[in-house]
């Protein structure tokens, strides 16, 4: 926590990271639990979180390299491949767990 502290300025997101939290939040049953989640997204993320958009850059630069990775026999998840050439084309460093991601 406290180095996103620290990195609050250089910290963005796609819109389709939101779409992501939002669908597993409301997922949850109604419950004080999906409330406080709820509540941090908005608060924490919609309201202080840069949230970048998949437009037409990133489409073209995604269709790219989703096609590239498919002929080498590599599907990536078609979401994950979004929030990757989103940060691409924006020239940013992408930071995730998730080992399948382009």
């Amino acid at each position: 926590m406290q180095k996103l502290v620290i990195h609050q300025q250089e910290i963005a997101t796609a819109t389709l990271v939101l779409h992501e939290l939002l669908y597993g939040c409301y997922r949850l049953p109604l419950s004080n639990k999906r409330q406080m989640i709820e509540s941090y997204i908005e608060q924490e993320v919609v309201t202080k979180v840069p949230l970048l958009p998949y437009d037409m850059k990133a489409a073209r630069y995604h269709a790219v390299e989703r096609s590239r990775l498919v002929t080498r026999g590599k599907t990536p998840p078609f979401a994950d491949g979004q929030i990757a050439a989103i940060a691409r084309v924006n020239d940013l460093i992408l930071v995730t767990n998730n080992t399948l991601a382009l």
